[in-house]
């Protein structure tokens, strides 16, 4: 009763004090862009397609931080960059301040939080899933389920390493962990081909993680 008193008259809320603590320490680390860039899988390469994230982020008042898109790339004599080696140690939370992982390897092997409820974009709206229309749940990842790149080989898992809106494949995770019988978020099946229209076909939308690494 006493601190009320205080607070009252002082003009604080006590009320407020623990939510805004809660909004400091929690803040946004993940998301799912609201849109893709608008040329398929042609997203200029990593450095296009990290400025996208930091762009959205910055339209909510997160720019500040590290944006980087949840991408690997591929190289002809070795592996390329592992798309878990560019977004920091984590802990990160989606815009409502929900824990999607604490760290990469809680992300990685034992993750269970993305899902259709928390995989949201930077401004806290759902990405349509599987049963909606248009189903947008495949997400860009070039990734394997561990997060790495894939090994030399004769298919194309990151159209041209984000730089090609026609010929080539991407590989995509479900947000939604639904679909063909695959839950994997970040590695559920290639895509039909890198233009706009061949993700629409596969149930994408060009879309893409971004996770905070500082």
């Amino acid at each position: 009763m006493y601190q009320n008193t205080i607070a009252l008259v002082l003009g604080i809320s006590v009320l407020a004090g623990p939510a805004v603590v809660q909004a400091e320490s929690r803040p946004m680390g993940f998301f799912i862009t609201s849109t893709g860039i608008g040329n398929g899988a042609d997203l200029g390469g990593l450095a296009g397609a990290d400025a996208h994230c930091k762009k959205l982020a910055t339209a909510v008042g997160a720019g500040q931080r590290d944006w980087r898109a949840y991408l690997s790339t591929e190289e002809t004599d070795k592996r390329g960059i592992f798309a878990r080696a560019r977004i920091g140690n984590g802990p990160w939370y989606n815009s409502r301040g929900e824990l999607i992982a604490t760290n990469p390897s809680d992300l990685h092997l034992y993750n269970r939080t993305i899902t259709l409820e928390s995989a949201l974009d930077e401004s806290g709206n759902r990405i349509k899933g599987r049963a909606d229309k248009p189903n947008e749940h495949d997400i860009l990842t070039g990734s394997q389920e561990d997060g790495s790149a894939y090994f030399p080989d004769e298919q194309d898992h990151t159209c041209n390493n984000w730089t090609s809106s026609a010929e080539g494949s991407a590989q995509v995770g479900h947000h939604d962990r639904h679909g063909g019988g695959n839950l994997s978020w970040n590695s559920a099946h290639p895509s039909r081909g890198c233009s706009q229209e061949a993700l629409i076909k596969t149930g994408g939308a060009g879309k893409f993680y971004c996770f905070a690494a500082d």
